[in-house]
């Protein structure tokens, strides 16, 4: 354990930094333009996290769940822009972040006893869950005028910019880290989850 209290502790006082300085779940109408669209994922707490959170999952699992948090953004920006809403969508999607966090330490213990392929399809479909209920966030946020694309187009290539970005660079790392950042994850998904009640 103590391997993992200096990289804990590092993420969890950056992340607390990062928390501080925004307002947690702070979800709205988003402006126009492809600045707009490509700070967006950046300033919503929750959506950095689950970023940074499928690229580690990712890191450690496999490079395909990149594809499945792919599919997961295509799905729920299909239903958010259809203006479906689900109910506590703020919650999912809070607990959705420490979801992945879990699923990436249960890798990590399972990684030698479980079949690569079977544990790639369970995890794909988590991270494809979990990134729906973002991008469904992100759906009723869009703009809904002749800037969409371009928002949209913003959007896409920052998210894919902190997931790729955060794969290559905890690729690169001890698999302690990657451990350390997943209970990060869980300790910041419940976090945001129960905030609201505060």
């Amino acid at each position: 354990m103590q391997h993992f209290r200096l990289p804990l502790l590092a993420f969890t006082a950056g992340s607390a930094l990062i928390l501080g300085s925004h307002p947690a779940l702070a979800h709205g109408t988003a402006a126009g333009g492809a600045l707009s669209g490509l700070s967006h994922p950046l300033l919503g707490v929750d959506h950095l996290l689950v970023l940074m959170a499928v690229g580690t999952a990712a890191s450690l699992i496999s490079s395909q769940l990149l594809l499945w948090a792919l599919a997961g953004a295509v799905l729920g920006s299909v239903i958010g822009v259809s203006g479906i809403s689900v109910s506590g969508a703020e919650a999912l999607a809070a607990v959705a972040i420490a979801g992945v966090g879990a699923l990436t330490l249960l890798a990590s213990r399972l990684a030698r006893s479980t079949s690569p392929n079977g544990l790639t399809s369970l995890s794909g479909a988590v991270v494809a869950a979990a990134i729906a209920i973002h991008a469904l966030l992100h759906g009723l946020e869009a703009p809904q005028d002749s800037s969409s694309m371009i928002w949209w187009g913003g959007a896409l290539l920052s998210s894919t910019l902190v997931c790729g970005g955060t794969y290559w660079v905890m690729r690169r790392q001890p698999i302690r880290w990657s451990q350390a950042a997943a209970a990060a994850f869980i300790a910041l998904g419940c976090g945001l989850a129960v905030a609201p009640l505060g």
